[in-house]
């Protein structure tokens, strides 16, 4: 496909070209559109809305201002609540403080993995259905 015939399907599907796509050079604007319609709007294992709150999650810890807003407006496009987006929002932070701090502690790595087999396995001995952690 030629940048117009690309442009056409960009603007059948978001109503303009975005500036970010009007950047991207003719050797590759086709394929980085074909990517990005596949991973950010296209059905997938993950439904949309969840894979758009961990893109919300990502975008928080990389502290992009453009994917976190891009992201916020996808995720309410696929009917998450202002508290599931919290939520995401909140659980990167988590993540990303805990990250940061045994990392820094510089915990053993095989002694962790070892600690989480034993506490996973301790939480599927005590139910017969899986429980997610912290949230039951």
């Amino acid at each position: 496909m030629n940048r117009q015939q690309v442009y056409k399907e960009i603007e059948e599907m978001f109503g303009l070209v975005p500036t970010f796509f009007q950047a991207i050079p003719d050797s590759s604007l086709e394929m980085e559109w074909r990517l990005f319609k596949r991973v950010q709007f296209e059905e997938g294992p993950i439904p949309n809305k969840y894979r758009e709150l961990i893109g919300l999650g990502i975008a928080a810890v990389t502290k992009c201002r453009y994917c976190a807003y891009f992201h916020t407006e996808a995720a309410r496009l696929n009917g998450a609540t202002p508290e599931e987006i919290e939520d995401a929002i909140h659980f990167a932070k988590s993540s990303a403080g805990w990250s940061a701090y045994i990392n820094g502690l510089q915990v053993d790595f095989d002694q962790f993995k070892d600690e989480v087999q034993q506490i996973a396995g301790y939480i599927r001995s005590k139910s017969q259905e899986k429980v997610p952690v912290g949230r039951n």
